[in-house]
């Protein structure tokens, strides 16, 4: 008898553990990520052929406790490899774990390695050679716990790749993931089985293998014993035609049906090519359809699907529209049957408003999903009657509230938009403490971004919130899902800020009073354009008019171009990021202001106004609440800085320049004694530059105009010593 292992993707060892007894092995016991078992060589043989689980098989070769790199080569050297395979094969090392001395998984493969060709050589025989990708022998080696366990791998590549997928889409599902799937629903392997989401058949073309007592592993083309001193080649040929008689007999008896389809017709069309390859076409249907139109076969049976999810595949708010609708038809027309559904993200499931039966865990390759098990209840004459009552409510009562305040928020803004001559505005603010979210409309889409939801409220309710609150906003809004676009804010640091997101660019040209600014809705955090300093771009530019201005930490020079716009002399815009900067520069063609009176700088603000010997008439400073760059000398802190940052800019102003000054921090106080006391005039407008689609947040920033009358400002800027860094 031998001692072996089964490797299994996670979440897999019960079912796994199940099958290996089915197939015949003995004192089975599930481990993290596989189970130990002893089984003859024959029942090693049949579970390589015959395992819908298994990553990989092992032959237990030797274990040891390892402490040391010498331990670890004196128990890869105590096995007669010669006795295992010829120096003329090629072999690889397969090395997992680290830890203790083992800091490199590649140091263990080569301490593996040099005690393999010792081996060899010290027998008096030429070392073998080492061939990585397509080895004749896989030997693997596995470090835990101080402990080492070399094995051979006798099934050789991934067991999960069958031999008759040639092609799969975007999200491939691995077959054995398939398997465990209709594993785990206790399918009879008899009732019709339903994919509409089925992309390159993988599913359908698993249970069909299933349901005609097809083997596997019948198709595939090389196995890790095949150059195995011990292998048994006429045990493994009698085992390998036994297999192939039952599946000519199964394919002719199977009376199971199966039922795929896809939206995407090349979908389609490589999924029936697979199902070609793997000898069960004939028991499958495939059409290109719309999962939301699809009708069931028969009065009950088994959907099993892995619909779509993740980015790549569809902006998260139209997958949640589909799951929803997704949800509502099942109820509606699959009465009676059982739903299986894998998806690696909870809240789309959660769309479906369906009751699962049971909630596991699966693992497609890393990624860990959700798998939810159904039962849809028999549709009676009464229920159809109460379904057909209540069709098209479900969704406007999800999120009630908050749909109702974004319909009339929407209706009172868009007309006073339109008179302000403005396309982008918020139209939403967390004003139902509930859905606590702020929307902006951007013509005819909506960016949402979340606020962190307070500690005593559970993450999953939060979840669930945003789920319903994308769910019903599209028909609140009157927008298409797809222009429905949510950002998730996280804190960035350095460059990061700056770096794209992912997904399609979606561009957008603004108009502001006006003003022409492009916007980037998809690929930064930021759009471009800040749009609660509306009226502040407004006022710098009214103050313009032939006269020089200077903008600071300027982002995307929307203020800049206000003041072009408004007559300026020149404009002089500064900010940190070339990608700031080119974009503002981008704003300054959209706008037609060419000529050198324009100027783009880079640089650190705050060493920009130190070095600054140029002045100006008109300053706009919006600075950061709180920065300690790297890219900065200094750190800054507006608080406690705004006075020393504030009197720097007016040494830079002509006499009856002005200063606007701006900035984020909630509980500011300007230290007007300070000041005023070195002869600037200060005001206070708050309350003038708050636009009206954000009254519902009187504190969103401060404002404040500083008027220089004369020379008499004196007082330098001198960051502390501490601040240093």
């Amino acid at each position: 008898m031998l001692n072996c292992f089964a490797a299994v993707p996670k979440g897999f060892e019960y079912t796994l553990a199940q099958e290996m007894l089915a197939l015949g092995a003995t004192d089975v016991k599930e481990s993290q990520a596989g189970v130990y078992f002893t089984a003859s060589l024959e029942q090693v043989y049949r579970i390589v052929l015959w395992s819908r689980l298994a990553s990989r098989v092992l032959i237990l070769l030797h274990q040891a406790s390892c402490e040391s790199a010498e331990q670890l080569y004196t128990a890869a050297y105590a096995i007669d490899w010669p006795a295992h395979f010829s120096n003329r094969s090629t072999f690889s090392i397969d090395f997992h774990g680290m830890g203790g001395f083992i800091n490199n998984t590649q140091f263990g493969a080569l301490k593996v390695k040099d005690a393999v060709v010792d081996r060899f050589r010290n027998a008096g025989l030429n070392r073998p050679d080492v061939e990585r990708n397509q080895a004749d022998i896989r030997i693997d080696a596995h470090y835990r716990n101080n402990q080492v366990t070399i094995a051979l791998n006798v099934s050789g590549p991934a067991l999960h790749q069958r031999g008759y997928r040639h092609g799969t889409g975007e999200a491939p599902l691995k077959e054995n993931l398939a398997a465990n799937m209709l594993l785990r629903t206790q399918w009879d392997k008899q009732s019709p089985v339903v994919d509409p989401f089925c992309g390159s058949g993988t599913i359908l073309i698993e249970a069909a293998m299933m349901a005609a007592d097809m083997a596997p592993g019948l198709l595939r083309q090389r196995f890790g014993f095949e150059a195995w001193l011990q292998h048994d080649h006429g045990l493994w040929q009698s085992i390998s035609e036994e297999a192939k008689a039952r599946a000519t007999v199964g394919v002719r008896r199977c009376e199971a049906r199966f039922f795929g389809s896809d939206i995407d017709s090349r979908m389609v069309a490589l999924a029936k090519r697979n199902a070609e390859n793997a000898g069960v076409a004939e028991l499958i249907q495939f059409n290109v359809a719309n999962a939301l139109d699809i009708m069931p076969p028969a009065t009950a049976g088994i959907l099993v699907s892995n619909p779509p999810y993740g980015e790549r595949l569809g902006n998260v708010t139209s997958l949640l529209q589909l799951y929803f609708q997704f949800g509502e038809h099942l109820k509606k027309d699959f009465g009676g049957w059982q739903v299986a559904l894998l998806c690696s993200e909870a809240e789309l499931l959660s769309a479906l408003k369906l009751k699962a039966d049971k909630q596991l865990k699966m693992y497609n390759g890393a990624l860990e999903c959700a798998f939810h098990l159904y039962t849809l209840h028999v549709k009676t004459p009464q229920r159809a009657a109460v379904m057909a009552q209540h069709s098209g409510e479900a969704l406007s009562e999800i999120a009630a509230s908050f749909a109702n305040r974004v319909k009339k928020n929407l209706k009172q803004l868009d007309k006073w938009a339109q008179k302000e001559n403005i396309d982008c505005y918020r139209v939403y603010d967390a004003d139902i403490p509930e859905y606590n979210v702020a929307i902006d409309k951007y013509q005819d889409y909506l960016v949402i971004q979340e606020y962190a939801a307070p500690a005593t409220i559970p993450e999953a309710v939060s979840k669930r919130r945003l789920t319903d609150i994308l769910l019903s906003l599209p028909g609140a809004a009157n927008i298409p899902a797809d222009n429905i676009i949510l950002k998730t804010r996280e804190r960035q640091k350095g460059s990061n800020q700056y770096q794209k997101l992912d997904g399609e660019r979606l561009e957008l040209v603004a108009n502001e009073y006006g003003a022409r600014f492009k916007l980037n809705l998809t690929d930064y955090l930021d759009t471009g354009l800040f749009l609660d300093h509306r009226l502040i771009r407004k006022l710098v530019g009214s103050k313009s008019q032939g006269r020089d201005v200077l903008n600071l930490f300027a982002y995307t020079g929307t203020a800049s171009v206000h003041a072009g716009l408004g007559g300026a002399k020149s404009v002089t815009t500064v900010d940190m990021s070339n990608t700031y900067l080119n974009w503002a520069k981008d704003n300054f063609m959209l706008n037609s202001l060419t000529g050198r009176q324009y100027r783009f700088e880079q640089g650190d603000c705050l060493q920009w106004i130190r070095d600054c010997r140029q002045k100006f008439d008109l300053i706009f400073i919006d600075p950061p609440t709180f920065s300690n760059s790297k890219r900065m000398e200094d750190s800054f802190d507006v608080q406690r800085d705004h006075v020393q940052l504030l009197l720097s800019l007016a040494k830079l102003l002509n006499p009856g320049g002005e200063i606007v000054f701006s900035n984020n921090k909630r509980k500011f106080k300007m230290d007007l004694e300070a000041l005023q006391a070195t002869g600037l005039t200060v005001e206070n407008m708050d309350e003038r530059m708050l636009p009206q689609d954000f009254r519902r947040n009187p504190h969103i920033h401060n404002t404040w105009l500083l008027t220089k009358q004369d020379e008499s400002v004196s007082v330098g800027f001198a960051w502390p010593k501490q601040a240093k860094h």
